[in-house]
Order: structure tokens, then sequence, then C-alpha cells
């Protein structure tokens, strides 16, 4: 496997407040999205070491490095009294790191990170195909490759091959697949966190429940598995939702973590897609529950092939992250602010004892 090496941007030392600049975005094509309303929000992470020790580290991550015609960085500042501090950007995927380490006499470690982003409602129109949409085929190749908890050899590829059947074209095929994770799958309150996106693990023991990581990994791997690009896109929700009370949080986020996904068809580029938010309506949308057939439901099942509301920031598409300076083992995904003391990785779902936390607020430019 090619190792992924990390870019230096910027690393700077310091014994007292450190504050950062704006990091680069450039541009590029994306699939087309109406006219909808730009929104501009800020998103504010603080990190409290507690029990620190030698080798106290923090890794955050930052909005995706690159803009979209959905997203635009509007960047990022962070503070705080480590003795260094900076920003790393992952050489595969492109995903934008802040790391902060403490010298082993700080007692009380802190770092705080605000990211600035604008974002606006994506929609695909399935009606109007563009083969002018083109994406480098470098990274078409990328996001068909398996990753460490998503294969698309064994089991993967049998589930793909029944699933799209008698599927000719590729929006046939990512249909297919989307409306058979509806069907199949469930949202399970019990999965900590966003899950792990072992799709393996789910495939082979018929468990098909889990939280977005799960079910929208489990997407992605069997899109891959057909031939189709897909890949996906770690974030967290920062504002209420205009359409179902489920999809939104706002103010404190620091438990809104939410994984989505695209998958990349020719003539429309990369279309966003989220089965994991229909199976989240279908539990939590009323605190009865609802069916498949409940008109909410058919309304987000509708929506989430094709569409998102951004309502939410998205982080990084990155996989098998190895964190630069950790000792650790590498991440399945980088979603959650992640720390280490030299007793080991501290837990990033539980923020009580890590202490950390997240704000959002829609702000006007």
């Amino acid at each position: 496997m090619k190792r992924r090496t990390f870019l230096k941007q910027g690393l700077t030392v310091s014994a007292g407040l450190f504050v950062a600049s704006r990091l680069p975005a450039p541009a590029r094509m994306e699939a087309s999205t109406d006219a909808s309303k730009w929104r501009t929000f800020e998103v504010t992470t603080k990190v409290e070491v507690l029990n620190p020790s030698a080798g106290s580290r923090v890794w955050l991550p930052v909005p995706l490095m690159t803009d979209t015609n959905y997203f635009k960085r509007l960047g990022d500042t962070w503070a705080g009294n480590a003795t260094s501090m900076g920003n790393f950007r992952d050489g595969k995927y492109d995903a934008g790191i802040v790391y902060a380490e403490w010298a082993s006499s700080e007692k009380a470690p802190v770092l705080e990170l605000t990211s600035r982003f604008a974002a606006r409602d994506r929609q695909i129109d399935f009606k109007k195909s563009n083969k002018a949409i083109k994406e480098d085929p470098e990274v078409l190749k990328r996001y068909l490759e398996p990753s460490a908890l998503i294969p698309t050899d064994g089991i993967v590829a049998d589930n793909a091959r029944v699933i799209t059947l008698g599927a000719k074209r590729d929006i046939d095929k990512a249909k297919a697949i989307y409306e058979w994770i509806v069907d199949n799958t469930f949202r399970d309150p019990k999965v900590r966190g966003c899950g792990l996106g072992d799709i393996r693990a789910m495939l082979e023991s018929r468990n098909l429940g889990g939280k977005c990581a799960d079910l929208n990994a489990l997407y992605v791997g069997l899109a891959r598995a057909s031939g189709l690009p897909a890949r996906d896109v770690y974030g967290v929700r920062v504002a209420n939702s205009a359409e179902f009370k489920s999809l939104g949080k706002a103010g404190d986020i620091t438990k809104a973590q939410h994984c989505r996904a695209e998958v990349y068809l020719t003539g429309f580029g990369w279309v966003p897609v989220d089965p994991a938010d229909v199976r989240k309506v279908v539990l939590e949308e009323k605190p009865e529950g609802l069916s498949l057939q409940d008109p909410l439901v058919k309304k987000a099942r509708a929506k989430l092939f094709g569409a998102w509301e951004m309502n939410w920031l998205a982080f990084n598409y990155a996989h098998d992250v190895k964190l630069p300076n950790s000792s650790a083992k590498p991440l399945p995904f980088f979603m959650y602010p992640q720390g280490e003391t030299s007793e080991g990785r501290k837990d990033s779902l539980d923020p009580e004892s890590f202490r950390y936390t997240m704000a959002s607020k829609e702000i006007s430019v």
C-alpha cells in the first residue's frame, strides 16, 4: 500500500498564544447544484486535555481543504498554550489537520479552533446530464480502492452483484444500492458515536444495524465493488433542518458528528446520497418511530438520493488516517477531535472525560 505523507504548512513553535491565518483553498469543478442561498457559519472547537502527561497531543479536523460549488472555506484560526501548533494536510485525501503539542510541564493544556465556511443546499437535476463535467482520473481511481474497513472483494462484491443485477447504467446501479440499504438496514441507537464502518463484519453477520459511518460506508463499499467511484464525507451538523427535526443540530454540536456519502456518475459528477439519514428519520423523527411507508420517510427517501441540505460542515474524505506525530495506530476515519497522552489515545467519543466542546452559529459576513 502506498504510504501517505503529510504536507506541513506554516508549522510554528511558540511558548504562548498562537493564532494562524486562513489555509489556502483552490476551487474545483463539481456536479450541478441549484441556486440556493449561501449561508455562513462559524464553528468553534475547544479542547482541554485532562490528566496531561509527557507527550500530550491533540488533532482537530478542519473544513474541506478544496472549495466546491456547494461549499467555500472562509478560514481557520487557532490559539492555545501549546509548545507547538500548526496545520498539516493529508497527502492522499487532502484532509486538513490542526495539531498541538504541549510540554510536560503544562498542567492545563488548551486548544481552541475557529472555522468559518459558507454552504448552500445541493440538488442534482437528473434530467440534465452534462458530459462536460469531468473529474481527475486519479481521483476516481482513488475512490474505487478498498480501505481497511471497506473492502471491495469477497462478500462485498457478491452482495453488490446481486443488488445491481439487471442494472445497466451507472445511475441505475447507484440507485439500486441506495434503495437496498434503505430497505434492509436499520439505525441502531446502541452503537457508540457514528459507528465504525466495518462493512465486511456487517455483511458476514447479517446484522445490518448501525449509524451513519456504518450505513453510508456500506453504500460506499457496495458502490465501489460495482465499479462506481464513491466516498464517505465526514463532518458535523451545524444548524437545525428546515425539513426534518431529526436531521439537524444547532448551538452545542459536540455530539452532532455525521457522515454522508457521494457517488460519481458520468454526466452528473459527484452525487450526494445519504441512506443513513433516511433510517434516522424512521427511528427518530417521531417518538413512536415511523414505517418506510410514512409520508415523511418517503419524502426523505426521495430527497436523499441526489440532494443534501447543507446545515452541515464537511471535514474530509479520509480513511486509514495516520495522524502526524502520533504513536497510535491509524484511525478508520477522522471526524472527531483526537488526543493522546503518555497513557495512550483519549476516547474521542467521550467528550466529558476528554473534555472538548463544539459550538456552531450562523453569522453574517
